[in-house]
């Protein structure tokens, strides 16, 4: 396991039913953290790894979703820096 500072992750949660980029880092729920990086959020779908941090059974339509929503976060906060 690597060790990354806050800022340079991003963090998963499972609430209100659905899968959610949660870029306040307080929603409510499980939560599970990625580094910014695609290649990383491929890893984890593909190992399975969102079912087994958050302790649910994502459907690949919620994986799609959240690929999504994760690769325009990664992008707006590389425009912000």
């Amino acid at each position: 396991m690597t060790s990354f500072p806050q800022k340079e992750i991003v963090r998963i949660a499972y609430a209100e039913g659905k899968l959610k980029i949660d870029t306040s880092g307080r929603m409510t729920g499980r939560g599970a953290y990625l580094c910014r990086s695609l290649d990383c959020f491929d890893m984890a779908a593909k190992k399975r790894r969102f079912g087994y941090a958050l302790k649910v059974s994502p459907t690949p339509e919620d994986i799609t979703e959240l690929r999504a929503e994760y690769a325009k976060e990664i992008t707006d906060a590389e425009v912000n820096e």
